[in-house]
């Protein structure tokens, strides 16, 4: 797909923007469909400097539940879709989502249903939206569907800001502790080596290592730069293979404390999801294939594999569960009885709501106890710095009196 930068005009008067097109005919021809007129269109060469370049989705979660509220209540006006997608691609302040929806604007003219245009952006519209869009246009209630997808991508970003919050402050004072470390040993240690050489006498073991750790970071600082970085690199490519990320994500629902809180957050993300997807008429195995891609935690994401390959066979949705640590008792009780009632995606909006209240309560408690910690851990690095600095100078002070 190529990028084309065309001017215009339509029924409100200019009009300029860029698109992705196949080839220039292509372009020219989606635009004619939605009612531009193009007076000058050319293709945009693609480089390093012009290409964009996103990691993961380029469009914020909040822009995204702005654009999905404003949908549903524009189609529940009367408004068509097409009207629709061309208003909202004027007004979102995402940049990389008015691309999308421009393009997707050009598809609805031609005739293409929403779910397919939006299925050719897969790096802004999930899995979850397509098929729920999908659902909503063969039941012919997409402004209710839309209203359903911005309350669960609404109550996922809350859920996401208050584990981020949780670990910024620990993270902010972590820096600062590095930070500090460094500066003690590159600019203030430095000045006492020659006080502690004359001395002569021998000096305290921790003072020793200070020194060393010392002179190792003036002339080896690059080396710990490169091993960081290494490190980072390392983690990326190891989490883009399912077998290393399968470990990796069991690692991190292991570490104490932080470990349980993010299995909640996973756990809210699986049962919300499910329960947007049953609501919304998704077939259940179909809906099983959705959360496997977006739970974003591959321990989780083997069970309810298991749990679809269960189904498939003529077994209940929670005998792989049952038998996994990462499943307590609340789902698959729940769940079992969703499944007897008939009532499965109600139980699944319950056991969402209560996981991510536990997930604001656990963030809550780890503010309160992370503070302390992280204040200790601090004045600790820094005492025994101090420490280290001040015990041979006393020795040189008596023995100066002496």
């Amino acid at each position: 797909m190529a990028k084309y930068k065309y001017n215009g005009r339509d029924r409100r008067g200019q009009r300029s923007g860029t698109m992705t097109a196949a080839n220039k005919r292509e372009a020219v021809s989606r635009l004619r469909d939605s009612g531009i007129k193009v007076m000058d269109i050319t293709e945009v060469p693609e480089t390093v400097l012009t290409k964009d370049i996103t990691i993961g989705n380029p469009v914020k979660l909040q822009h995204f539940v702005i654009y999905l509220r404003q949908f549903s209540t524009l189609l529940k006006a009367g408004v068509s879709v097409v009207d629709s997608t061309n208003i909202l691609s004027e007004q979102t302040e995402s940049k990389y989502l008015k691309k999308a929806l421009q393009d997707i604007e050009a598809d609805l003219r031609e005739g293409n249903p929403l779910s397919d245009a939006a299925a050719r952006h897969k790096k802004i519209f999930s899995p979850l939206f397509i098929n729920m869009v999908k659902a909503g246009e063969i039941g012919g209630n997409l402004d209710d569907t839309l209203e359903r997808l911005a309350d669960h991508f609404e109550k996922q970003h809350n859920t996401r800001q208050k584990i981020t919050s949780a670990m910024a402050y620990p993270s902010v004072v972590a820096v600062i502790a590095v930070a500090v470390v460094i500066f003690l040993l590159v600019s203030v240690v430095p000045t006492f080596v020659d006080m502690f050489s004359d001395f002569g006498g021998e000096l305290p073991a921790i003072t020793k290592f200070v020194l060393s750790a010392s002179e190792f970071m003036q002339k080896a600082w690059y080396l710990i730069i490169l091993f960081t970085v290494l490190i980072a690199v390392a983690v990326a490519a190891l989490r883009k293979n399912q077998q290393t990320k399968y470990y990796l994500d069991y690692f991190v629902l292991r570490i104490p404390i932080f470990g349980s809180m993010l299995q909640k957050a996973v756990l809210a993300r699986l049962t919300r999801t499910l329960s947007s997807l049953f609501t919304s008429s998704v077939p259940i195995l179909q809906a099983m294939s959705i959360v496997e891609k977006v739970v974003e935690n591959e321990v989780v994401a083997r069970v309810v594999r298991q749990s679809r390959f269960s189904l498939e066979q003529g077994r209940s949705i929670t005998e792989p569960m049952k038998k996994h640590w990462a499943f307590p008792p609340l789902i698959t009780q729940m769940i079992s009885i969703g499944e007897e009632t008939g009532s499965l995606d109600a139980m699944l909006g319950k056991v969402a709501d209560f996981y991510e209240k536990e997930v604001e309560n656990s963030t809550d408690r780890l503010k309160s106890l992370i503070e302390p910690l992280m204040i200790v851990v601090l004045a600790g690095l820094v005492g025994t710095i101090v420490i280290a600095i001040m015990v041979p100078m006393f020795e040189i002070f008596n023995h100066v009196g002496n």
